[in-house]
Parts: structure tokens; C-alpha cells; sequence
């Protein structure tokens, strides 16, 4: 590891200039490479106290060991040389978009005698024009397929056209009208250059010209009675119809516009970008990269800019840029957009209108592409082997920690204070065992008593199933009162069968229920991990010790820097960025905040949809929704007879005194105010399915259904 202040430059010898600059390590690769607006500022960044720079960028500056740079005149040259560099030397601590897969183009190749129409993947060449990415190669050769009806480009290869003109005979599609046969000169080569830059025009968007020369035509020939000719004209106007219909109108005003939008967290980030060619989607393609360095969201467009557009010139680039940040400054990143297209390019944030609303589908396809991103790599078995024994070696445990519980505590400013409790099992996530509790023992915000409080109790619960089941090794139980544990839920099955160990060996008797179901909090984790720094980590490991236990260890991590905490320590552990245990570690963290903070807005809501019917014992959802269907409002039902409220199917005499003596003893609310006309509002019982507003209210999806409140 290499001291930076072994080769940090003398502040003099630095220029006050835009300029691009490069760190080497100690055999001379390019391990990063920058721009600046100024570059004395800029490199005087990197060789600050090592303590206060981010992990990523201290870990880059201690593997190099010299800093050079070039001056430019302007920060457009310095944002063309950062590319070319980049894509010179590939330096390993630089973002780097990986496509997720490889995008197939329609292209048409101009650049020949007889243009061909084919799918081409991979780079592009001169001369050749192309459309899309397209999602899928079937997707081209659809659309091809039903406009070489109108268009009857040649398609065959170089091979089969030789053949075709050394033997006088065309290949299938010339005898079935789909290629207009150029190989025995049907047509000659200037015409079906002309039939190809028509292709070409309509797959630009430029469809109306076309369908209203085939709709003139087809009239005509119908006047003058050629029926057969109709049809046929009318069956290619069928055919560009459904052509179209394949990429739907997105944008009315016919723009030409790229959509780029950013899914990211700590450590990764996708992109994904919709090319939108006469208002319509034409093509879609995302990549996804690991976050090397501490980078905004501005800089991450900045780079996916400079890969998308940074081998094309002219209407490649489109006129209009639409981003979710701008990069910092934004005129440099415009003038280079407009110097590679040669004409003027808007990029911008879409604020409002049709062009925000296509923005959010572009946002939500790159969040889509980031789970199914994390969860391929979370899926493999000998990632997730590789990241427990990291998780170990960081920790200095005996073994692997094949069993994983994480807790969070969820609150909106103190009120309605909850925790979860997420288990992962060999790196996988085993739903069935989430927990989650709400905070008894205080009210108020206080992250550090409700962390433990809420290890105390998961441990009590686990302390007295060990000693219920005579299996304390000294014949006696440690310290503490286990039946001071809160009350359990209901335990949970997901489907998956019986619970196993990590080992895949059935549980022991002990472990399970009369009913063979295991039992909750009877089995214990090698390692919790609580979301937070030293405060949550100390709180945690003390109430273990209060417990007498000593066989489990904790772990807290710190979101700000993805800090790794240890009880008693404190430095905390720094894993390296590239290191599957953190992400291990964060994708844990994550799943416990989420389950967390569904649970504490699911208890929001339902305080807020409170009503004084749902603490009538017997009175269930059905028959408290045909009552306020019958009466109208609470109001009403508060002043009606038990008479009238027997009237209600369902409600007998005996319900019907208790809901009458409930209501009566419950205080009446503060009448509603319609703060815009000043009217008292009636006093409207909420549907208990619907919030105030009348839109449904959810719980939180199925699977988190599954967590039993403690």
C-alpha cells in the first residue's frame, strides 16, 4: 500500500487550468483517469488526511503511486481526452457500463452496391445505417417481415446472391414477391437503392408519406376497376399498420429524444435508456456498473453519456437529451453532445407532461434491471459461499455465519415505533422467519434503547424454548427472566416445508412443535447484524451479555460509508468495495430497513383509519361494513335505537346493545372543517378497506405478510 504523499505533486508545480489527469500504479497502469475544470483544485482533493476521504477513493490513492496530467484549453477537450483515455487504458477504478446483454440493430447496409437489410450486433460500421437496439432479434425480423411486403429490400447474404446471379434464379422470397430480385436484375441497382433509402425513411418515422401514396394508389386502381391490384395495395397498407402498431406512440409532437434514467445504491447502479425516434419507442438497452468511486448521480449520466454517444456522429444523436440529473457543470457535456451530432442538443430534466411521464417508466425498468441484477448475483451459490467466508475472515469468527439475523428500527418521529427482525440462511433470504415487534418498553425516539430492547426480547424467547427443551449444558439457565419475553404471533409457513438447519439436516425434536412445525426463536444465529454504528452495536452486544450469552457475535453497519462496526472496537472494519461479503452485509441491511418501515407504515395507517366500531369484541370487518352501509355514517349509527340497529343483517340484539353502550361511551371526534368552503363535514366512518382519501390501502406485499409481530 502506497503512502500519497510519496508522489502528491507540489502545489506549485499544479496548473490553475482545465486539464485531464491519470494515476498509475507501481508497474505504470492507469488504474484511474479524471478531468477537471481545474486541476490544482481538483488533485489537492485526493491528497488530503486518508481519514477523511471515502473508502473507494482512499483505497485508489494508496494503490497508486504517481499522478500525471494534460492540459487543455477547454473543458470539452478535457471531456473528449477523459474518453479516449478511458477507453485507451480501461482503468479498473473508473465507472464502467457493462451492457446486460447484447443489443441486436437493424441496419441496412448502404455502403454496398445492392443494400442488404440483416441484424447486426456488436460495433458499428461506416456506411451502414441502423435502428433501434431492439430488445430482441425475433422483434426485427418481424417488422421485416412484414414490410418487405411494401419494401422488398434484399435480405440474403453475400453467398446466396452470387449463387443467385451465376444461376439466373432468385432465392425464395424473390419468387414470393418479399425481394424485389436485384440478382437477375428484375430491377437495376439504382432502384433498389432507391427502395432501400425509402425502407430506411420509414423506419426514420417518416410514415406518413407512404401510407397516404398507397392509400391514393389503392383508390385509383379501385376506380379503375384493377380490384386485384386494390387489394394487394390494401393488404400493404395492412401491413405498415401493423408494422407501426409495434412501437407505440409514446410522445405526440413526433420527437426524436433519448430517455436516460439511474437505479442506484452504494455500491452499483443500472442504467437503461429508451431511444424515441418520431414519438415512438424504438429501441431500449441498459447497462449496469459497479460504483468504484464516490460518484453523484450527475456524474454517473455524465459517464453513461459519454459510452453512449462517444462513437456516434450525426442523427445518432438525437436533438433532445433527457436525463434524470445534469452533470456538474452542464454546458461542456452540451457543446461536445452538439459538436458529435453537428447542430444543437437540449439536454435537460423533464419537469412535466408527456415526457415526465415516459421518464418514470424508464426510471422504474432501471430499478427493474437492478434487482434482477442483485438478485442473479445473489442467486449463485459460489458467490454467496465466497461472501460468508469474507463475512468471517472480516470478523474473525470460527466459521462461516451460515445463519444471519438483521434488525432495524422504523419510526415516523417518534411515533409508532417498530422493529424487524429479516433471517438469511447460506446467504439466501428465508421469509418464513422474519419477525417484527413493536417498541413496549418507552415511548419516544431512542434507537439505541429500542435496539435493545428488542434483543433482549428476541433472546429471551430463544433462552426459554432452549430451557423449556432441557438443553442447557450446566443444567442451568443464564441470567435473566425468560417469561418477561413479549407475546409471540402465530408462526409462520411459507410453503417452503419444515425449517432445516443451514446444513440441509432435519431439525431436532426439541426444535419443533407438537404439530412439527418449528418453533419460534428456538434456533440461533452465528451472527446479528444490526443497521447502525457503534451506539446500535454496543446496545446490541449488551444486551447479549445481559443475557449470559457469549456464542453469537454482532456486527453493525453504518449506511453513510458502509462501515462494518465490532463491539468494543473503535476503527470500524473496512471491507474493499469488490468484496461480496459487504454486499452481502448491505443487501441484509436493506431487506431488514424495507421490512421495517412496511411494517411501521402499515401501523400508521391503520391509526389513522381508526374508528370506535373496531374495539367491539365480536364485531368483525363484514358486519362493521354493513353497518355503516346501512346507517351511512357513525354519526347516524351513534344516534339510532338498538331497535334500528337490529335491523342490520347479521346484528342481533344482544351486538346490537353493545355497539349502542360502546359508542356512547366513546367520545364523539372533532367535526371535520372543509378548510377551502368552511363546511362542517359529516362524520364519515372510513371503509376500513380504504383510507381517507377513498384509495385502497395495502398492508405491504404477500411476502411480508409472512412476519409475526412480537
Amino acid at each position: 500500500m502506497a503512502d500519497p504523499s510519496s508522489y502528491r505533486p507540489k502545489p506549485g508545480q499544479i496548473p490553475d487550468s482545465p486539464g485531464v489527469y491519470r494515476f498509475r500504479d507501481e508497474h505504470r497502469r492507469v488504474i484511474y483517469v479524471g478531468k477537471a475544470k481545474s486541476l490544482r483544485q481538483r488533485l489537492a482533493n485526493y491528497f488530503q488526511d486518508l481519514a477523511g476521504l471515502h473508502p473507494r477513493t482512499r483505497s485508489m490513492v494508496t494503490t497508486a503511486a504517481s499522478v500525471e496530467w494534460t492540459v487543455v484549453s477547454t473543458e470539452v477537450e478535457a471531456l473528449q481526452l477523459e474518453y479516449s483515455w478511458i477507453k485507451e487504458f480501461d482503468p479498473r477504478f473508473n465507472v464502467k457500463y457493462r451492457d446486460d446483454k447484447s443489443y441486436p440493430y437493424l441496419a441496412v447496409t448502404m455502403n454496398e452496391e445492392y443494400p442488404r437489410v440483416q441484424v447486426m450486433r456488436g460495433h458499428k460500421k461506416k456506411g451502414v445505417r441502423y435502428f433501434g437496439p431492439y430488445a430482441h432479434a425475433w422483434a426485427i425480423r418481424d417488422t421485416v417481415d412484414l414490410l418487405l411486403r411494401v419494401f422488398p429490400v434484399r435480405t440474403c447474404s453475400a453467398g446466396v446472391f452470387k449463387n443467385a446471379r451465376r444461376t439466373g434464379r432468385p432465392c425464395l422470397l424473390g419468387y414470393i414477391g418479399k425481394c424485389s430480385a436485384p440478382c437477375v436484375d428484375r430491377i437495376s441497382a439504382e432502384e433498389h437503392r432507391e427502395l432501400a433509402e425509402e425502407f430506411c425513411d420509414f423506419m426514420a418515422g417518416r410514415t406518413g408519406t407512404y401510407l397516404r401514396r398507397l392509400e391514393r394508389q389503392m383508390q385509383e386502381a379501385a376506380e379503375a376497376m384493377e380490384y386485384e391490384r386494390a387489394a394487394r395495395l390494401r393488404d400493404d397498407i395492412g401491413a405498415l399498420r401493423k408494422a407501426m402498431e409495434k412501437n407505440a406512440v409514446v410522445l405526440a409532437d413526433a420527437t426524436d429524444a433519448d430517455l436516460i434514467a439511474v437505479a442506484e445504491d452504494e455500491l452499483e447502479a443500472a442504467v437503461q435508456i429508451f431511444h424515441v425516434r418520431g414519438g415512438r419507442v424504438r429501441g431500449q438497452r441498459g447497462w449496469v456498473t459497479d460504483k468504484v468511486e464516490e460518484i453523484t448521480t450527475g456524474a454517473l449520466v455524465e459517464h453513461a453519456l459519454q459510452q453512449l454517444y462517444g462513437e456516434e456522429t450525426g442523427d445518432a444523436v438525437p436533438k433532445e437529451v433527457l436525463v434524470p440529473a445534469l452533470p456538474d457543470p452542464v454546458e461542456p457535456v452540451q457543446e461536445w453532445l452538439s459538436g458529435r451530432r453537428g447542430a444543437q442538443v437540449s439536454l435537460r430534466v423533464p419537469q412535466r407532461g408527456d415526457k415526465r411521464a415516459l421518464m418514470e417508466t424508464v426510471e422504474r425498468n432501471a430499478q427493474q434491471a437492478l434487482v434482477l441484477h442483485k438478485t442473479k448475483r445473489a442467486s449463485d451459490l459460489t458467490t454467496r459461499s465466497r461472501a460468508l467466508e469474507e463475512i468471517a475472515d472480516a470478523l474473525e469468527l470460527d466459521s462461516a455465519p451460515l445463519r444471519i439475523e438483521c434488525y432495524d428500527i422504523s419510526h415516523l418521529q417518534g411515533d409508532d415505533v417498530v422493529a424487524s427482525m429479516v433471517v438469511f440462511e447460506d446467504g439466501l433470504a428465508r421469509k418464513s422467519e422474519y419477525r417484527r415487534f413493536q417498541i413496549k418498553g418507552f415511548e419516544g425516539q431512542d434507537d439505541v434503547r429500542s435496539m435493545h430492547e428488542v434483543i433482549t426480547r428476541r433472546f429471551k424467547r430463544y433462552l426459554a424454548e432452549k430451557e423449556r427443551t432441557g438443553e442447557w449444558t450446566d443444567g442451568e439457565s443464564p441470567n435473566g427472566d425468560a417469561g418477561a419475553a413479549g407475546v409471540a404471533g402465530t408462526g409462520a409457513d411459507d410453503g417452503s416445508g419444515p425449517l432445516t438447519d443451514v446444513s440441509s439436516a432435519p431439525l431436532s425434536d426439541g426444535l419443533k412443535d407438537e404439530d412439527g412445525r418449528p418453533k419460534r426463536f428456538a434456533y440461533p444465529p452465528q451472527l446479528v447484524v444490526v443497521d447502525g454504528g457503534q451506539p446500535q452495536v454496543a446496545a446490541a452486544q449488551r444486551a447479549l451479555d445481559e443475557l449470559g450469552i457469549d456464542d453469537i457475535a454482532v456486527c453493525g453497519l453504518a449506511k453513510r460509508l458502509e462501515e462494518v462496526w465490532v463491539p468494543g472496537e473503535d476503527d470500524p472494519v473496512i471491507l474493499p468495495r469488490t468484496s461480496e461479503g459487504l454486499y452481502l452485509l448491505q443487501r441484509i441491511r436493506d431487506e431488514a430497513h424495507r421490512f421495517a418501515i412496511t411494517y411501521q407504515r402499515t401501523k400508521r395507517s391503520k391509526r389513522f383509519r381508526s374508528s370506535p366500531l373496531d374495539d367491539i369484541p365480536g364485531l368483525g370487518d363484514t358486519r362493521r361494513q354493513a353497518l355503516i352501509k346501512h346507517f351511512g355514517s357513525l354519526k347516524r349509527l351513534r344516534s339510532a335505537t338498538i331497535d334500528q340497529i337490529c335491523e342490520v343483517p347479521g346484528i342481533g340484539r344482544k351486538t346490537a346493545e353493545t355497539i349502542a353502550v360502546a359508542l356512547a361511551q366513546a367520545a364523539p371526534a372533532a367535526p371535520a372543517v372543509n378548510t377551502a368552503t368552511g363546511e362542517i363535514m359529516e362524520d364519515e366512518a372510513p371503509d376500513p378497506t380504504t383510507g381517507a382519501s377513498g384509495e385502497p390501502v395495502t398492508a405491504g406485499v404477500p411476502d411480508e405478510r409472512r412476519g409475526q409481530e412480537t
